[in-house]
């Protein structure tokens, strides 16, 4: 039998026309150190406004000018030396621009550690005199955001230790990211045509689509395997990130790590649990569908690893980049020319999109912007994973929603939180799912779209939900006083996965080992808002798609609005209330309907 290898492929073998173009950043990292070394020059002026915020509105309005303009030149050279370290993560110069940035906002971050002590300090009476002054108009939100925190603000000496410490508490994420993306190594395995593949933590999910279930179980047994081989440092790192949430939250007298992190969105306790109890009274819908993905795809024992194969069988999904963006151009016609246009440009001339994989690069997808420049999205397309489609469409999401923000919004109001964020992201995800069903007249692509849907639903708010379940219990463990080890992980999470997969599902026991997996926890309490956004997403789509002109205004007046209103205001003048639970409990519903009409076209 003949053996095919198909190798991951360098940086260097991919077109320069399917990578990003970061020359709007910096044309050459030549050009990346003269800005680095001009803002290593710069910086120190800020200090000569110790002690004088107070004096007048003007003196606070050049302190605030000055610190935009440094933000500015931070947030570029951020940005290009991230972006770069993300297309391989083996790069010696990348890693060293990152480290030189890192130390360099070390500095910084001790330099200036007096502005926020000292606009704090600034009495009551006189902050609402310079609120009210002419000079500091375009600084009133921030200024306003920054006094809810005066609590959570300490004096100057314990805000620079902080700064100081702050690379050190955050290592455990870059050890995390380098033993997953770089050292730890998978294998190879054959796919069903006889093409030996690398595997690797980007092509996983293309084994778990694969319709042979032995290769599906071999590809999880392979892949877990390597994260078994490294569970006790993986667990290490993990404890580590959760103790440097708690500690943060101590420090700045917060009740809870959950509470520090919901408090700078303004968002209420109750929204988080309100998430989880809903989803817990959905769960029958949830069960009654692994049922049905059992039956159709003849399966005696029904394994995580067999819950990502699409069970329409009839369906040939592979789908080039190029269609991709025809897709998703469609889908979002009703959005109007401006978004799509823009959108068009920068997906298929304007190279905002590092398409394919390649050897070292970051796997997964992001959307990264800084302001001034191209909203870029990182991928690794695959065209046999029609989800890559939807993940384009999710990006491109995020990228339109910076393109908008940057556009309406000055600097220091455009940085929009991630809460809404996923809003924008999941939206276009519904219109795509809404434009290819009213294209099919196939009853087996309909299927198979329903199908779609249904994992998308499931992937992003059942799951999403038992991350962020995950996360309350480990911090709570921190918290009160438990140890976090190895076994105490796999206890909490075997716990959850048993509430989320249900009685008539065979829990592999490697599958305890996904906590130690997951990027996200290495940013706590962000994977809520996955749920939360497909949830504002479903109805904000239901509403552009029903009623036409006016709610498509309402939704770019949401785009546009950035970081000028915290996410529950924001989102209720976009037309949903996400302070209740009644979104989420539309969107499971929608989850239940669609598992229904799955069955009936199944049947």
């Amino acid at each position: 039998m003949l053996l095919c290898w198909v190798m991951i492929p360098s940086r260097s073998q991919i077109p320069a026309s399917d990578t990003w173009d970061l020359s709007c950043l910096f044309t050459d990292p030549s050009e990346w150190t003269t800005a680095f070394e001009v803002l290593q020059a710069t910086y120190p002026a800020l200090e000569k406004f110790a002690g004088t915020l107070h004096q007048s509105p003007a003196v606070l309005r050049d302190a605030l000018e000055l610190e935009k303009t440094l933000s500015l030149q931070i947030e570029r050279l951020g940005h290009y030396s991230s972006l770069r370290a993300a297309e391989d993560s083996s790069n010696p110069e990348s890693l060293a621009r990152e480290g030189q940035f890192d130390n360099l906002m070390t500095r910084i971050g001790e330099s200036t550690a007096f502005l926020n002590p000292e606009i704090q300090s600034i009495s009551d009476a006189d902050f609402d005199r310079f609120l009210a002054a002419p000079e500091l108009a375009e600084w009133q939100i921030p200024l306003l955001r920054l006094r809810r925190l005066k609590a959570h603000t300490l004096s100057t000496a314990e805000e620079r230790l902080l700064a100081l410490g702050n690379s050190a508490l955050r290592g455990h994420q870059e050890t995390f990211s380098q033993l997953t993306n770089v050292d730890m190594e998978f294998g190879e395995l054959s796919d069903e045509q006889h093409v030996k593949r690398t595997l690797s933590q980007s092509s996983y999910s293309s084994f778990l689509v694969k319709r042979d279930p032995a290769l599906r179980k071999q590809a999880f047994h392979q892949f877990y395997a390597e994260f078994s081989a490294h569970k006790f440092t993986l667990a290490s790192t993990l404890a580590s990130s959760i103790r440097a949430d708690v500690f943060n939250a101590r420090a700045r007298r917060y009740p809870s790590a959950r509470e520090a992190a919901l408090f700078y969105d303004d968002v209420p306790v109750s929204v988080y649990d309100n998430l989880i109890s809903t989803v817990h009274k959905n769960l029958p819908a949830l069960f009654r569908y692994y049922g049905l993905r059992k039956r159709v795809l003849k399966l005696d024992e029904l394994h995580q690893y067999d819950t990502y194969v699409p069970i329409v069988q009839k369906v040939d999904t592979r789908v080039s980049f190029d269609e991709a963006i025809d897709h998703v151009l469609a889908s979002l016609k009703p959005l109007g020319n401006e978004y799509c246009e823009t959108l068009a440009t920068g997906l298929r001339t304007g190279r905002w999109c590092d398409r394919y994989e390649s050897k070292g690069k970051r796997s997964g997808a992001f959307s990264s912007g800084s302001y001034g420049a191209p909203p870029y999205i990182l991928m690794n397309y695959k065209d046999d994973v029609f989800s890559d489609v939807y993940t384009l469409a999710h990006e491109a999401g995020h990228s339109m929603h910076t393109w908008y923000t940057q556009k309406t919004q000055p600097f220091q109001t455009s940085n929009y939180p991630i809460f809404l964020a996923e809003v924008a992201s999941t939206f276009n995800e519904e219109l795509l799912t809404h434009h290819l069903l009213e294209n099919t007249t196939d009853p087996m692509m309909r299927a198979y779209l329903i199908n779609r849907q249904i994992d998308d639903i499931r992937g992003t708010v059942y799951r999403q939900t038992m991350f962020a379940e995950f996360e309350k219990l480990s911090h709570e463990a921190e918290e009160n006083g438990e140890a976090l080890t190895l076994d105490s992980f796999r206890e909490i999470y075997h716990g959850l996965l048993e509430d989320y997969f249900g009685p008539d599902f065979v829990l592999d026991e490697e599958l305890d080992l996904e906590c130690l997996r997951i990027p996200h926890f290495y940013n706590a309490f962000y994977v809520y808002k996955y749920s939360t956004g497909i949830s504002a997403a479903v109805t904000l789509s239901q509403q552009v798609l029903h009623e036409g002109a006016p709610a498509v205004e309402r939704y770019l007046g949401f785009l546009k609005s950035g970081g000028s209103e915290f996410p529950l205001p924001t989102l209720k003048k976009a037309g949903v209330d996400m302070a209740s639970p009644a979104p989420i409990q539309r969107t499971l519903e929608l989850f239940a309907q669609r598992v229904q009409e799955l069955e009936s076209l199944l049947s």
